[in-house]
């Protein structure tokens, strides 16, 4: 009998989760891991959010007042930051943006992945392997060409300056990505689609796209992140104050010589970071199966 018990024992702890059992070891295995990752992922928030409702005299003064919370909380910079600056402005340009840049990106990224990962010709994985490493040039790279580009073209300080350069990013990352995603959708449903007379063009909009929308999902919310968060372009393309994004407006605007308003500048990055997050919140289960069945083989 003591034979036995051993046997199960060893068997539970050797199998599955039986080690999380033991309250102890569940609150340094899992607990206190999702407690520090909690903290570091929720800290910069709270931190911005105590910053921008605390008053001026609370920020400087740390002997009197406590950093990590707010005494007097204030609507000051909020109310500054939204009637006495361009922010709104950055913000339906940021929008305006980053949505523009993202259609773009995820038409031609459709395109291009299901003709290197559905159609079959000689030297398609090569061609593939070339669309990502083309994600890995840096920005910093690309933006002296493009912005000679843009200038003879005449699109300098205009939306359309960084709605078609922001592409030259988000294209191959996005091609790699549903490259992967259509790679686990079975061949035998375009082979019967063709025998049935369909068109390659049908195949795409009414089998392929259908059953890859957790993919596209997955590349929309990647490619509207980026476009949101670029600096570099939207620094050197836009020079206009109303024509700026929010990552360029609040660090050029409200930072003046060596002052830095940071009641604003917190409350602009707090306001600015919701869209991002609501967005994720919504499309979090289709992000996290689409990173999935992407790396199917």
């Amino acid at each position: 009998m003591a034979t036995i018990r051993q046997a199960e024992r060893i068997e539970t702890d050797d199998g599955g989760m039986g080690y999380l059992q033991s309250l102890p070891r569940r609150v340094v295995t899992v607990y206190l891991p999702l407690l520090v990752f909690m903290i570091v992922l929720l800290f910069p928030f709270y931190w911005m959010t105590i910053t921008a409702i605390k008053p001026n005299a609370e920020m400087t003064d740390y002997v009197n007042y406590n950093p990590f919370w707010v005494v007097h909380p204030t609507l000051q910079h909020i109310r500054y930051l939204l009637f006495e600056t361009s922010y709104p402005g950055w913000l339906l340009n940021t929008i305006i943006i980053s949505t523009a840049a993202t259609f773009l990106s995820l038409l031609a990224a459709v395109l291009a992945a299901y003709a290197i990962e559905r159609l079959r010709f000689s030297g398609a994985r090569q061609v593939g392997l070339a669309v990502f490493l083309a994600y890995l040039v840096p920005p910093s790279i690309l933006f002296i060409p493009l912005s000679l580009m843009v200038f003879n073209l005449g699109l300098y300080d205009t939306p359309f300056a960084l709605i078609l350069t922001y592409p030259t990013f988000l294209v191959p990352f996005c091609t790699w990505l549903l490259m992967g995603y259509f790679r686990s959708i079975p061949f035998e449903l375009e082979e019967c689609a063709l025998i049935d007379g369909a068109s390659r063009w049908q195949i795409l909009t009414k089998i392929v796209l259908p059953l890859s929308v957790p993919g596209l999902i997955s590349a929309g919310i990647f490619a509207f992140t980026l476009s949101w968060n670029e600096f570099i372009y939207a620094l050197t393309f836009i020079q206009s104050s109303e024509k700026k994004t929010v990552p360029v407006g609040v660090l050029t605007e409200l930072v003046r010589s060596d002052v830095y308003e940071w009641g604003a500048l917190m409350a602009g990055a707090l306001i600015g970071s919701l869209p991002v997050v609501v967005l994720y919140s919504f499309f979090v289960e289709h992000y996290v199966s689409s990173m999935t069945g992407a790396v199917k083989e």
